[in-house]
C-alpha cells in the first residue's frame, strides 16, 4: 500500500489544512481540508470503487480536487460576501 491510499495520512492532511485555514481566514483552506476529509472518509470506509481510486495517485487526486471544489463553492454561498451588499463611506478617515 502506498502513502497516498492511506486514509490517516490524508485525515492529517485536512487537520493541517484546517489548521492552516485558523491563520488565514479566507474559506479556501477550509474548502481544501473537507476535501481532504472526504476523501480520507472514502478511503477509511473502503469498498471496490475506493479501492479502485486509491491503486491510482491521479484518480485519487482528481477525486481530492472535485470534492475539494464543491466544498469551497458550499462555502462561498454559505459564508461568502452578497452580490447585493454595497459598502458605503459617508465620513472621510482623514477629517
Amino acid at each position: 500500500m502506498m502513502w497516498w491510499a492511506a486514509w490517516w495520512v490524508w485525515g492529517a492532511f485536512a487537520i493541517a489544512l484546517v489548521i492552516l485555514e485558523v491563520f488565514a481566514p479566507a474559506y479556501v483552506f477550509l474548502g481544501f481540508g473537507i476535501g481532504a476529509a472526504i476523501v480520507a472518509l472514502f478511503l477509511l470506509v473502503g469498498g471496490p470503487l475506493a479501492a479502485t481510486v486509491a491503486g491510482s495517485l491521479p484518480l485519487l487526486l482528481v477525486a481530492f480536487a472535485l470534492v475539494s471544489l464543491v466544498a469551497w463553492v458550499g462555502l462561498r454561498r454559505l459564508l461568502g460576501v452578497t452580490r447585493t451588499q454595497v459598502k458605503r463611506f459617508d465620513d472621510d478617515i482623514n477629517d
